[in-house]
């Protein structure tokens, strides 16, 4: 008997959003998906692992592996390049695990294009002022860092409708079994368009807030 291969399941939310933490735990309590670790060029950050967090790799490498093909999706954000490949996502799927990519929307809609079948999730944060302050409180980035930061998620935001189901980090534990029923049993309650009647406000909200 054949065995049946992984879906590839495609997660975006703005920085600070808490997708990563999202991920973290949804892996700890679950070995039927892997998340397929992308390649940048950007500096590693204290605590992170080569490998592990992300594969860091040169400019001139990444332009390398860009032009051999060797990616699902590319995208340059905050002056960074970052990429999926080709070879490790495959090796995923073959062995019956699904795939979770933690990618921005412009790699999100690359992947969706290459592979229809990937299903997309969207997390958006309860605020802008939620959003900043898990910024300022994670202390990597300095002020104008994080100003942009939020002057991108408001961009990202404006994208939500591309994506196939969309959540709200509020409280951490019900977002995380948002995530397990979307990837391991029934999710049409979280589909997009299941959703959106409720979360339209909020999205309206969030697209006109001010920065500031």
């Amino acid at each position: 008997m054949s065995l049946q291969r992984g879906q590839v399941f495609v997660i975006s939310a703005p920085s600070g959003t808490g997708k990563t933490s999202l991920v973290k735990a949804l892996l700890e309590r679950n070995s039927a998906a892997q998340v397929c670790v992308s390649h940048t060029t950007r500096k590693i950050r204290p605590g992170e692992i080569d490998g592990l967090n992300y594969f860091f790799i040169s400019r001139q490498n990444f332009k390398k592996m860009l032009a051999d093909d060797q990616f699902i999706e590319s995208a340059e954000v905050f002056g960074h390049l970052y990429g999926t490949s080709k070879r490790e996502a495959n090796q995923i799927l073959a062995s019956g695990r699904h795939i979770i990519l933690e990618i921005d929307w412009q790699g999100a809609l690359q992947v969706k294009a290459s592979m229809p079948n990937s299903q997309m999730i969207f997390i958006l944060p309860p605020s802008l002022a939620t959003l900043r302050q898990r910024l300022v409180n994670r202390n990597q980035d300095d002020r104008d860092t994080v100003e942009r930061r939020l002057t991108g998620a408001i961009e990202e935001i404006r994208h939500h409708h591309r994506f196939d189901f969309l959540l709200v980090n509020n409280l951490f534990d019900t977002t995380l079994q948002a995530l397990e029923q979307i990837l391991f049993s029934d999710g049409s309650t979280f589909a997009h368009d299941a959703q959106l009647t409720e979360l339209a406000p909020l999205i309206n909200q969030l697209l006109v807030e001010p920065l500031n």
